[in-house]
């Protein structure tokens, strides 16, 4: 079985960072296969956000995603088919740190009137079944790569990078991704 990690970035603002106001602005993943030591194939695309176009100041310096990078983006109805795409008709699993992303793509699917794909429903919480292995209460990845003795991969709230990071994580607590 493989395993698609997901990471999202969404605009968001210092005040009034609702769920439901917050639109995706970058998708990135990895995708992994049970004992292989490889990230097999990744994907990271930005997306323009149609509601809000203008990222906030906290926004770009939470991300770093700039402006000009979601302003040439293509928008959600068109991202998101290609990394339907991208994930192709091999069963798998995704899997995210937290129930967000799954959260927003579903909220982005209703607002876009695209289908959710039925698939997504056997989503992994990592950050729920890290908590349980450790027996802890839920953190955050930093925290969570903190205590596996991981570093971070590249820049944090980078959706391909904490994908990565994510992964990181996966290979040392999901069944069967131990190298």
């Amino acid at each position: 079985m493989r395993y698609i990690v997901v990471d999202l970035e969404a605009t968001c603002w210092e005040r009034d960072s609702t769920p439901e106001r917050m639109e995706i602005i970058e998708i990135g993943a990895v995708c992994l296969m049970p004992d292989t030591e490889e990230m097999l194939r990744e994907f990271c695309a930005f997306v323009r956000p149609m509601t809000s176009p203008q990222l906030s100041e906290f926004c770009t310096q939470l991300t770093s995603i700039r402006q000009e990078d979601v302003d040439s983006a293509d928008s959600f109805e068109t991202v998101f088919p290609r990394f339907l795409d991208w994930i192709g008709e091999e069963p798998f699993r995704l899997v995210s740190w937290g129930r967000y992303d799954l959260d927003q793509f579903r909220r982005e699917c209703k607002r876009c009137r695209l289908p959710f794909p039925t698939e997504f429903k056997s989503h992994i919480d990592l950050k729920k079944v890290f908590a349980r292995a450790r027996r802890i209460n839920p953190v955050g990845l930093k925290a969570a790569l903190d205590l596996l003795g991981i570093p971070l991969v590249g820049t944090h709230h980078r959706g391909i990078d904490d994908a990565k990071s994510t992964a990181c994580i996966a290979r040392e607590i999901l069944p069967g991704l131990a190298p």
